[in-house]
């Protein structure tokens, strides 16, 4: 099992990113997905997850209306598209997958989860 991130970088305050997150080695067609994120010297964060099916989706608050997370048509990629970056979003994003279908924002409920990738946004 291996989730694969991609797509981070230093962008300028109100700029945009688009993360990837490739999975492999199960089928990752009824998993929750989330995207979760850590900056120095904080405790990692929930951002965004979406059901198995892709008709769900839930945004922490510090993101909404900012950024999307999406499947792809396969179910095996995930993205988040980062919108209006602002400094504050600087940490580094990871993809994590819920082997069951609780559609949860708890940390602990992931099961597996990739290896990160830094995004920096410079004001």
């Amino acid at each position: 099992v291996q989730l694969v991130e991609s797509g981070g970088g230093l962008v300028q305050a109100g700029g945009s990113l688009r993360l990837s997150c490739a999975a492999s080695g199960r089928t990752f067609t009824s998993f929750t997905m989330g995207w979760f994120r850590q900056a120095p010297g904080k405790e990692r964060e929930f951002v965004a997850v979406i059901s198995w099916s892709g008709g769900s989706t839930l945004y922490a608050d510090s993101v909404k209306g900012r950024f999307t997370i999406s499947r792809g048509n396969a179910k095996n990629t995930v993205y988040l598209q980062m919108n209006s970056l602002k400094p504050e979003d600087t940490a580094v994003y990871y993809c994590a997958a819920d082997p069951t279908r609780s559609f949860t924002i708890r940390r602990d409920d992931y099961a597996y989860w990739g290896q990160g990738t830094q995004v920096t946004v410079s004001s």
